[in-house]
């Protein structure tokens, strides 16, 4: 199979350049529903043989189970390929009445421990090197830490261990040469404002607050990134599913008032005789901060169809349409 020629676009001010589509590998590890370890390994294979050369995984994902797999494919060939994983959890092994599987459909036997400590941080690494059997992680993000996840309260303590040790042991291992990017890894953008605070960071991964149908994280988030020369990845480019047809809105069913402003969308790109998901996935590139879009394919057949929307050609003429309806927020970029 040829590789396409996807642009490719530098992390920060680091020496890394990704392609602009990337592959995500939540889903690879059995979120909702399973995925047999076969399919899931054939998807990362097939993402590199169209000329993907950006991975992203997580201890979290299937509790280890998606670390496995992508190393898997990665120990066949890892040349170009640019990896990133995620600290703040620590994996502990546990009974089958013990375990907390969460939404993941046959995870590994772990349980997962909050850590975002220097000696939590450092050891998160080491065990997502030894999962992955490879012998180095290009980019590492803090995951999930902020109140979404925790709540105003127990996020404190947590933070408080990020701002005293974790992001010394972040800087250690990039100024040191282990890794080469440190970011979050997040769904709310507040956290982020608060993180550079603490210093400087190459990249963040923000899942759902910057897309066609949310541009919450617009000002100050975006704007602060632009001015500090930090990129950013944009993690669920379609919203839990709602902008390609189905009815789940950050991971639960969609409110009346988002369901109506997707109907909207979707006028507007049937005008213009686009698919709402090409736009959706093309969307953020449009925003000088963003550098990929990571999408969750869990087939090489779902890969495909991405593909499909990402080669549509989407006229000027629609964004600007959906900038003069009111269904971007002021100020978003689109285009010349």
């Amino acid at each position: 199979m040829t590789a396409r020629a996807f642009e490719k676009r530098r992390v920060g001010q680091t020496s890394l350049e990704i392609t602009t589509l990337g592959l995500g590998a939540a889903s690879l590890a059995g979120i909702f529903s399973r995925v047999p370890a076969d399919q899931a390994r054939a998807t990362v294979a097939h993402a590199l043989e169209v000329g993907i050369n950006y991975v992203d995984t997580a201890p979290q994902y299937g509790l280890g189970r998606s670390e496995h797999l992508v190393g898997d494919v990665l120990r066949e060939g890892r040349d170009g390929v640019v990896l990133s994983s995620k600290v703040g959890r620590l994996l502990t092994p546990v009974s089958d009445a013990e375990q907390d599987k969460g939404a993941w459909v046959d995870p590994l036997p772990f349980n997962q421990v909050y850590d975002y400590s220097y000696d939590g941080i450092m050891r998160s690494y080491e065990d997502s090197i030894q999962r992955l059997g490879l012998n180095s992680i290009d980019m590492l993000f803090v995951h999930d830490i902020g109140v979404t996840t925790h709540g105003v309260e127990g996020n404190k303590p947590l933070w408080k261990q990020l701002e005293t040790g974790g992001y010394k042991a972040l800087r250690e291992l990039r100024d040191g040469g282990a890794i080469k990017a440190i970011g979050l890894g997040v769904n709310e953008w507040e956290v982020l404002m608060a993180a550079f605070e603490l210093g400087d960071w190459d990249a963040f991964l923000l899942a759902g607050r910057y897309t066609l149908l949310e541009q919450t994280s617009l000002d100050p988030f975006m704007s602060t990134c632009v001015k500090r020369g930090a990129s950013v990845i944009i993690g669920g480019p379609f919203n839990s599913g709602i902008l390609v047809g189905g009815d789940k809105f950050n991971y639960a069913k969609a409110p009346d008032e988002i369901i109506t402003k997707v109907r909207a969308l979707e006028a507007v790109c049937k005008d213009f005789n686009v698919p709402l998901p090409a736009a959706a996935l093309q969307f953020p590139l449009l925003h000088p901060a963003v550098c990929n879009v990571l999408p969750g394919p869990k087939s090489p057949a779902e890969l495909d169809g991405i593909l499909e929307w990402w080669d549509v050609e989407i006229p000027a003429e629609l964004w600007k349409t959906l900038e003069a309806k009111d269904l971007l927020a002021p100020g978003t970029p689109i285009g010349a």
